[in-house]
């Protein structure tokens, strides 16, 4: 094998193609962080990752963030093993926080039918924060999503089945450095 040669990637076969690359997904979480610097100032936010696409996103958005940040975690499900959001949403790991008077950010990987995260922010305003900000790396353009709060977006992105940067199908692909397109004819047909 030459110098010039490369190995194909494992963790990518079944890519149709890249989406966002790596450094366009950098560049527009420097400009998030510095927006949601501006916004909280002094404020110590609790950032809540929405486990587990929202991990890899997290992660840069906070290290980009020069502003001192507490993290928690929440474990949703309405998709299960399905590629389509099935309407029935269940906590599965719920904030370890109080947030009664805190100033909470919320951090989705993606917002598709948008049920889940209506969903999630009303049990969070049950809990009397101080105020909620949502700052999603990905919103799919769907005429029948139901209108959910939104105040950061990272990219909007036509209605197809994406993985990569910590979005998954059946556990993989979530380790891919990128946003891409998944092949369709890996899905079954009643989830394409």
């Amino acid at each position: 094998m030459t110098g010039a040669e490369t190995k194909p990637e494992l963790r990518a076969r079944g890519v149709r193609r890249v989406l966002v690359d790596q450094p366009t997904i950098a560049g527009r979480t420097a400009e998030l962080a510095a927006e949601l610097d501006d916004l909280y100032g002094n404020d110590v936010p609790l950032m809540v990752g929405v486990l587990n696409g929202a991990v890899a996103f997290m992660s840069d958005l906070m290290k980009q963030m020069t502003v001192p940040v507490e993290i928690d975690f929440m474990a949703i499900s309405s998709y299960g093993d399905a590629t389509r959001s099935s309407g029935v949403v269940r906590i599965l790991k719920d904030l370890d926080r109080d947030i009664e008077g805190r100033r909470v950010l919320v951090v989705e990987d993606i917002v598709d039918s948008g049920l889940t995260l209506k969903y999630l922010l009303d049990v969070l305003q049950r809990r009397n924060p101080k105020d909620i900000t949502v700052v999603a790396l990905l919103t799919k353009d769907k005429p029948d999503a139901v209108d959910v709060q939104l105040d950061k977006i990272g990219f909007r992105i036509p209605d197809e089945f994406v993985v990569g940067y910590g979005l998954d199908f059946a556990g993989r692909y979530r380790n891919l450095p990128y946003i891409a397109v998944l092949d369709p004819s890996l899905l079954s047909d009643g989830d394409a």
